[in-house]
């Protein structure tokens, strides 16, 4: 059983809360803890800013969908998205969806989720030719628990193994996801965005 499931369907959240405040206390200095992917994953990803609802079949995605539609007002509205297949996944929700970037929020897939830094690593695969900062600045991705990787060069060989005859360009990362939080310089030039990650458990 996976860390989301475990997670998601315990009847006491306690003993998690208490096991993040423990790794945030430690010392910068100390050996890291070495965490399983998916953990370290969460917890990255949620340090960062980041939104993400764990479903565990295709109708809690439909359904963790629809919250985040009615919670930001996104009915009725244009939604940026390239993807034919959630275009068609996605066909009987009120949503209209355009090429272009004036839209409510952009809905995506992803390459791979960076567990070290809880960052979504993307491509031309879903973002063309485009830069982050031309995209609207409220993104919902779909992905998958098998596209969880350690780092970012399992993601980048990740990339290179399944386009052996044609690699996507654009490859980047997304890892900041408040996009009113004041930047230091580690952080400049780095695109913000409203990120949430609908979570599909396929393993």
């Amino acid at each position: 059983m996976s860390l989301f499931r475990r997670i998601f369907f315990s009847k006491s959240k306690s003993d998690q809360k208490s096991k993040e405040r423990h790794i945030d206390d430690r010392s910068k200095y100390m050996p890291e803890i070495d965490l399983p992917i998916d953990e370290s994953f969460m917890i990255n990803f949620k340090r960062n800013g980041g939104k993400f609802l764990y479903c565990d079949n295709d109708n809690e995605v439909l359904d963790s969908f629809d919250k985040i539609l009615l919670e930001n007002d996104w009915y009725e509205k244009d939604v940026c998205c390239f993807d034919t297949s959630l275009k068609h996944k996605f066909s009987n929700f009120n949503l209209n969806f355009v090429n272009t970037f004036s839209s409510s929020f952009f809905f995506a897939t992803c390459e791979y989720l960076i567990s070290d830094s809880g960052a979504i690593l993307i491509s031309s695969n879903q973002l063309r030719e485009k830069k982050l900062t031309e995209l609207p600045d409220n993104f919902i991705i779909l992905a998958s628990t098998s596209q969880l990787v350690k780092n970012i060069g399992e993601g980048l060989k990740g990339i290179k193994n399944k386009n052996k005859n044609s690699i996507p360009s654009n490859i980047t990362t997304i890892k900041d996801f408040e996009p009113q939080k004041e930047k230091d310089f580690l952080s400049y030039g780095s695109s913000s965005k409203n990120l949430y990650l609908l979570l599909l458990e396929d393993l």
